[in-house]
C-alpha cells in the first residue's frame, strides 16, 4: 500500500464534510425560492387576468391627487376591483404604482385587474361631451357644464364674472361673458374650471380671427365692443338671414346717437331671465340697459356664434332704424318711428 493511498472509510468521512452540506442547502434553498416566485407569479398572474366583478359598464371617476391607495378604493367601491391586496401588488412589481392617471374612466364590463391598471396609466378616460347653443350666456353655460358633473355653477359662475379673471385670458371686458364660444367640446372630469375657460376662449380668439382676416373691420370697433354688439345681435335675431339686417340697424342708431333700445341687454342686466319685461323695467338703470344708457354696454351679454359676428363685422347697409318681432322669428323693419309704431301695432297689441 502506498503511504498516500485512503482507506475507503476515510474517503467517505472527506465526502462528507460540512462543505459539502452547504452546497446541497444552498441549491435547496434556491430551488424552493424559484419554486416559490414561479408559483406566486403564477397566482399574481392568474388575479391581473381574471374577469372583474362588475357585469356591466361601469363610470369610476378618480379625482385629482388621488394617493394609489385612494385610487384603488374608488375602484373598488365603483364595483370593479375585488377587495384584494394583489392589486397593489400588481401595480409595484410592474413598476406602475406611481403612473395611475386621475380622471374619469368608462370600464367595460368584466374587464381584468391588469386591463384597468393599463387604462389608468394611458389615462384616456371618459370624455363628457358639453354642446353651448348660441346666445347661451355664462350663467347658461354653468349649468350645461354642471348637468355634465364638469364642474361646480356656483364657482364657475364666481370665477367667470370675477372682474381680475378677464385678463387672465387676456380678454377684454369685465367678466369672460362673450368669450365662451358656443360649440360642442369634450372635456373629462377632473378638468380645472381653468382648464375648461381655456379652451373655449381660445376657441373664441381663432373664429374672431378668422373672420377679421376673412371681412375686415371697417366698422370701427375694437374687439370688445365686436364682441358686445354680437351678443346683442345673437339675442335679437332668429333668422340667419336677419342677422346683418338687425347689426345694420344698430349701426345706424349709433350713427345717430339713438339708444339702442334692445330688450336683451334690459334682462341681462337686470338677471330677470324666463320673464316678460314691464315698462318698470326699461326705465331702471343698469349699465347693460341699452333704453336707459347711450352707446353700447360695458360688455357682452351673452356668447355669440361665428354668424353673428360675422354680420356685425359686415352689417347690412340700409335705412332702417327699427325693427319689432313678427312673432314668427322674422321682424318687421322699419325706416321711421311712425312705421315701426304701426308695426307694433299690428304685431305686438
Amino acid at each position: 500500500m502506498k503511504p498516500y493511498d485512503l482507506e475507503p472509510e476515510q474517503q467517505l468521512r472527506d465526502e462528507r464534510k460540512p462543505g459539502g452540506c452547504l452546497v446541497r442547502l444552498v441549491v435547496l434553498l434556491l430551488g424552493l425560492m424559484i419554486l416559490l416566485v414561479g408559483a406566486g407569479s403564477l397566482w399574481l398572474w392568474s388575479y391581473a387576468v381574471s374577469p372583474g366583478p362588475n357585469e356591466r359598464e361601469t363610470l369610476v371617476f378618480v379625482p385629482p391627487g388621488s394617493s394609489f391607495v385612494a385610487i384603488e378604493g374608488h375602484l373598488i367601491e365603483a364595483g370593479v376591483l375585488r377587495r384584494d391586496h394583489r392589486f397593489g401588488w400588481l401595480a409595484i412589481i410592474s413598476g406602475r404604482q406611481a403612473q395611475l392617471r386621475a380622471g374619469e374612466y368608462m370600464v367595460a364590463a368584466g374587464v381584468s385587474p391588469w386591463e384597468i391598471l393599463q387604462l389608468l396609466i394611458a389615462g384616456s378616460g371618459f370624455r363628457r361631451q358639453v354642446t353651448i347653443p348660441e346666445g347661451h350666456n355664462l350663467y347658461q353655460v354653468a349649468e350645461l357644464l354642471a348637468d355634465q358633473q364638469l364642474l361646480d355653477a356656483a364657482a364657475f359662475i364666481a370665477f367667470a364674472g370675477d372682474p381680475t379673471t378677464p385678463a387672465r385670458f387676456a380678454v377684454p371686458g369685465p367678466t369672460l361673458e362673450g368669450w365662451l364660444f358656443p360649440e360642442t367640446y369634450f372635456f373629462t372630469r377632473g378638468q380645472s374650471k381653468e382648464q375648461i375657460v381655456e379652451v373655449m376662449v381660445a376657441r373664441t380668439r381663432r373664429v374672431l380671427s378668422e373672420l377679421l382676416l376673412e371681412l375686415g373691420n371697417d366698422t370701427g370697433l375694437n374687439e370688445l365692443e365686436i364682441m358686445t354688439m354680437a351678443s346683442i345681435v345673437e339675442k335679437e335675431a332668429v333668422l340667419d338671414a336677419e342677422r346683418s339686417l338687425i347689426a345694420g340697424v344698430f349701426f345706424n342708431r349709433l350713427e345717430r346717437g339713438m339708444r339702442l333700445q334692445a330688450d336683451p341687454t334690459v334682462i341681462y342686466g337686470l338677471k330677470s331671465f324666463g320673464r316678460r319685461l314691464t315698462r318698470t323695467d326699461l326705465r331702471t338703470k343698469t349699465p347693460y340697459n341699452t333704453y336707459v344708457i347711450h352707446g353700447l354696454p360695458p360688455g357682452p351679454i351673452a356668447n355669440p356664434g361665428r354668424p353673428a359676428i360675422a354680420a356685425v363685422l359686415r352689417p347690412e347697409k340700409t335705412a332702417y332704424l327699427f325693427f319689432v318681432s313678427r312673432n314668427n322669428g322674422s321682424h318687421q323693419f322699419s325706416t321711421n318711428y311712425r312705421d315701426h309704431h304701426r308695426a307694433v301695432q299690428r304685431y305686438q297689441r
